[in-house]
């Protein structure tokens, strides 16, 4: 009877699962918090060169206060269309070219804004949540089958579910942890 390493196993579910927490972790990065970062223009694409590119890859944006961005364009004649994509956004944006340069001012938020980021917050982190858990149960129906094909002992399949469900705890534990520190940076509370 060949035994199956099973630790190759674990890898690729720590991958998986890690995978899971960095998307999550640009989506939230993605949520403002009333405050200017770079980050909330990553879904902002611009119609440039006969394509649409991420507004990162056609201007240099900087920060000069905590609520303005400001998108300096590589080339110039991209002013307008730039200014017309971060309108364009569902950001809620409301850019302004001064000929040289793209100022995005960010609002502050009003309460009931906060209150509904932090739900769309709290849905990002239980769809991260399901995708860990339907990553767990591939991982798990493999073990199964491995103990099936007599590939593993009934032992070693044993040891392995409860590895499964400690690295799976591990990686909910971690969303839950990025959802509290969104809350507080969106709401102020603990």
């Amino acid at each position: 009877m060949d035994v199956i390493d099973l630790k190759s196993l674990y890898a690729d579910l720590r991958k998986r699962m890690d995978q899971i927490i960095d998307h999550l972790r640009q989506e939230l990065a993605g949520v403002r918090t009333g405050r200017a970062t770079i980050n909330i223009l990553d879904p902002v694409h611009v119609e440039a060169y006969g394509s649409r590119m991420p507004l990162n890859q056609v201007a240099t944006l900087s920060i000069p206060d905590p609520m303005t961005i400001v998108a300096q364009p590589f080339d110039p004649s991209l002013l307008g269309a730039i200014e017309k994509a971060v309108r364009a956004s569902d950001l809620g944006l409301n850019p302004n070219n001064d000929g040289k340069l793209v100022r995005i001012p960010i609002p502050t938020l009003t309460e009931d804004r906060r209150k509904e980021l932090s739900r769309h917050v709290h849905k990002l982190a239980e769809e991260g949540r399901n995708s860990v858990r339907q990553v767990r149960r591939e991982t798990n129906d493999r073990l199964k089958k491995l103990l099936k094909d007599k590939l593993v002992s009934e032992d070693d399949e044993r040891k392995g579910l409860e590895e499964v469900q400690k690295i799976t705890d591990a990686h909910v534990q971690h969303i839950d942890d990025l959802q509290k520190k969104k809350d507080v940076e969106l709401l102020g509370t603990k």
